[in-house]
């Protein structure tokens, strides 16, 4: 699950268009460069342009914020690791007198 906040004063009313249905915006999200930011956003939500103002540079604007929800199953690995991780714990040398199996159970050394 995705959430994302908009400022709606951010959006240019210009870029709206009419359907079938309604008036709609079409925005694309993006991924923060450093992964997850300061404030658990994991990405931000632009504006889509007109192909032709892609075409010459230009780029909508930034109107919001988007985080992932959802937490990943065991044994998978989120797509947007935090900003700031900790490196993992080093593992003590492994006994060769010990199965495979059995060099993680010590709870102690």
């Amino acid at each position: 699950m995705i959430a994302i906040k908009i400022d709606v004063t951010k959006i240019d009313k210009n870029l709206l268009f009419k359907g079938a249905k309604g008036t709609y915006l079409n925005v694309t999200l993006k991924d923060n460069r450093d992964g997850r930011d300061q404030y658990g956003n994991d990405g931000f939500v632009s504006q889509d342009v007109s192909a032709e103002a892609r075409k010459a540079g230009e780029k909508g604007p930034i109107i919001g914020n988007w985080k992932e929800l959802s937490q990943p199953k065991q044994g998978e690995h989120s797509s947007h690791p935090p900003k700031r991780q900790t490196p993992p714990a080093k593992r003590p040398p492994t006994d060769p007198d010990l199965d495979a199996d059995d060099q993680g159970d010590i709870p102690f050394n």
